[in-house]
């Protein structure tokens, strides 16, 4: 079927093109023969597809003669036989496509070919079959693949997905203990109430099992198939630091003990990080983890001034806090991990624009249970009996404007920068919730979650581009289990309801961490590489540890490594084995030493000369910490 190749409507926008002031015939004149110029430029692409109009491939008087015709068309001066022919040297043939039969076909055809690959490889997909494509699931959008199969995972409560997640706790679990100090030691049904402004739903959660709520209760602000949280920074860079790019080689010490679990080889160790360490939530040992990395390549910390532990915790956080900052100087800044109140503006004046940002949340209960251990000395908790006795009198004897009494009440929210102050039934509540969740993901690339901390560990290894060496740890600044009281399920939503800011705040960021697995490492490959980081661990505390575990304070034979102690909580700490040579020694050391020590050894390599000025002053007097760690 042959068509129109100038129909009226394009040569009106055509002509345009030419000279105003031209007559009509003159301006399609002007036009045939710029489109004969670029046929003839072109020819040997369009010969083998279209049979060119008449009009490209006469010589100039036949061209004006048919744009004078053409003009007649144009003015309608013409009947409808004689304005066929004068059209015919301006109409075109696609040689391979001649009818609209044809055309149906070989688009069903393509059809047919296409659902039968996506198919075929859906398939050997879900038989862990297809090879070749190992890394496919980390460079290839899933949800756009097989929009389908994102449903079984943004529905957590069906069928499918809630044994599936059930059945990776359960094996999880077994062998390595409860994933968090709270959960009882006899099973107990809790009831998890969540409150809205509509309803209230309950449901049942068995301890151990996450906390998920149902689709649509929390608002959702964050994509489900995205490792990092949304942001409106602008988009990370692979880094600057050239001696970076080969960190993820495992240094000949935990060679033997790695067993392979490779990174994507395309990315590049990110080296800009911001951990906003929350408190009582295994976050000394994440600091741990920085600490280690950052000294073994020889990076800058962005450490608190006068040799403080902490950024002047609990003052919201000043640029100024920062040892050698100076809006002045172009000094770099690598990583920032001590505690602080967070607070983006000036965080951002000290690190660079790539800087990767991250933290750490705890389940309210298990945290509170811990922090009056911990803080059993400040006026909240001091003349309490009991936590119960505590919760149940809370609002009469809790005074939000006393030092240090922000740690009994939405501690996690406080540290991240926002109110404290919100009670269970305050009508801004839900409005407050929404805030701090959408303020969170606009600052932070990934939220980890406490009582899944090998889980958390995986994800921060993908996130930052290390090695499975660079994220194995042992525990700091972990209490003795004597310290440790077992809560009843009528303490819990005292807990709950008197931290609804917290456990708002935990349960939406609970639920973000497990689509985050499913979709970008998927429980398999997560099982398997937790696995790993549990083998090495385990190795690692053979050759390093004495007895092979924790012990209390008064049975650390080095006063060096000795935790600070603090409340009523005895925090534990490691022996090293003696039969270790120097090198091993010193690795050794770094995965043990506590908080305290390791920022004071820190500060003494970055900043000497003041070390020097800090250590003469504490000679002549006592010296005092500004904060516990924790």
């Amino acid at each position: 079927m042959r068509g129109t190749w100038l129909q009226a409507s394009t040569v009106k926008s055509l002509l345009v093109q030419a000279p105003l002031s031209d007559s009509v015939e003159d301006r399609i004149l002007h036009n045939c023969r710029h489109a004969a110029e670029w046929v003839e430029a072109n020819r040997q692409l369009l010969s083998a597809k279209v049979d060119l109009p008449d009009v490209l491939c006469m010589g100039e008087e036949k061209q004006a003669e048919a744009a004078l015709q053409y003009g007649r068309v144009w003015k309608e001066e013409v009947d409808e036989h004689e304005k066929e022919a004068i059209l015919e040297p301006f109409k075109f043939v696609w040689r391979w496509l001649c009818s609209r039969r044809q055309s149906l076909l070989v688009l069903l055809i393509l059809l047919v070919v296409c659902v039968a690959i996506q198919t075929f490889v859906a398939h050997k997909a879900r038989n862990g079959k297809l090879t070749g494509l190992p890394n496919l699931r980390f460079s290839v959008n899933k949800q756009h693949l097989f929009p389908a199969l994102q449903n079984v995972w943004k529905d957590p409560h069906s069928e499918a997905s809630q044994i599936e997640r059930t059945a990776y706790l359960h094996h999880q679990n077994e062998g390595y203990g409860k994933p968090s100090d709270y959960i009882m030691s006899r099973r107990v049904d809790k009831i998890v109430s969540l409150a809205t402004d509509s309803q209230i739903e309950t449901k049942i959660v068995l301890p151990g099992k996450r906390l998920l709520p149902k689709h649509g209760n929390q608002p959702s602000l964050g994509h489900p198939g995205s490792l990092f949280l949304p942001t409106t920074r602008k988009s990370l860079t692979t880094g600057t630091d050239q001696r970076l790019i080969n960190t993820a080689t495992q240094s000949s010490f935990l060679k033997a003990h790695t067993n392979a679990v490779d990174i994507k080889p395309t990315c590049h160790p990110k080296s800009h990080i911001v951990f906003l360490k929350t408190h009582k939530t295994a976050s000394s040992t994440i600091l741990n983890i920085l600490y280690r990395y950052g000294e073994s390549r020889n990076l800058t910390f962005a450490l608190p001034l006068n040799k403080h532990s902490q950024l002047f915790y609990p003052f919201f956080f000043s640029s100024h806090f920062v040892e050698g900052f100076s809006s002045r100087s172009e000094r770099e800044f690598h990583i920032m991990c001590n505690h602080m109140r967070f607070r983006k503006s000036e965080v951002a004046k000290v690190m660079p624009e790539d800087t990767f940002y991250f933290s750490i949340l705890r389940h309210p209960v298990a945290m509170m249970e811990s922090i009056f251990i911990y803080y059993k000395s400040i006026p909240a908790f001091h003349k309490t009996h009991s936590l119960d006795n505590f919760l149940d009198s809370s609002w009469r004897n809790y005074n939000s404007s006393v030092m240090n009494n922000h740690y009994a009440h939405n501690i996690m929210a406080f540290d991240f920068g926002f109110d404290n102050n919100v009670a269970a039934n305050a009508k801004d509540l839900e409005e407050k919730v929404n805030m701090a969740i959408a303020a969170i993901q606009q600052d932070f690339h990934l939220i980890l979650i406490s009582e899944y901390f090998d889980e958390s560990m995986i994800l921060l290894k993908h996130a930052l581009c290390w090695s499975l060496e660079d994220v194995v740890s042992f525990k700091l600044n972990s209490r003795s289990k004597r310290t440790r009281q077992t809560l009843l399920p009528n303490t819990a939503e005292k807990i709950k309801r008197w931290n609804a800011l917290d456990w708002r705040i935990y349960l939406h960021f609970n639920t973000t961490f497990w689509e985050k697995v499913d979709s970008l490492v998927g429980l398999q490959q997560m099982a398997r590489e937790v696995s790993h980081l549990r083998k090495l661990q385990a190795k690692l505390a053979n050759t390093c540890l004495k007895d092979g575990g924790a012990v209390d304070p008064s049975q650390i034979k080095d006063v060096g490594l000795k935790p600070f102690q603090y409340g009523a909580a005895v925090i534990q700490g490691y022996n090293l084995n003696t039969h270790i040579d120097k090198q091993t020694k010193t690795k050794c050391q770094r995965l043990i030493t506590p908080e305290l020590q390791y920022t004071d050894h820190l500060y003494t390599q970055q900043f000497p000369e003041f070390a020097h000025e800090h250590r003469q002053v504490d000679e002549q007097h006592c010296n005092f910490h500004d904060s516990p760690p924790s």
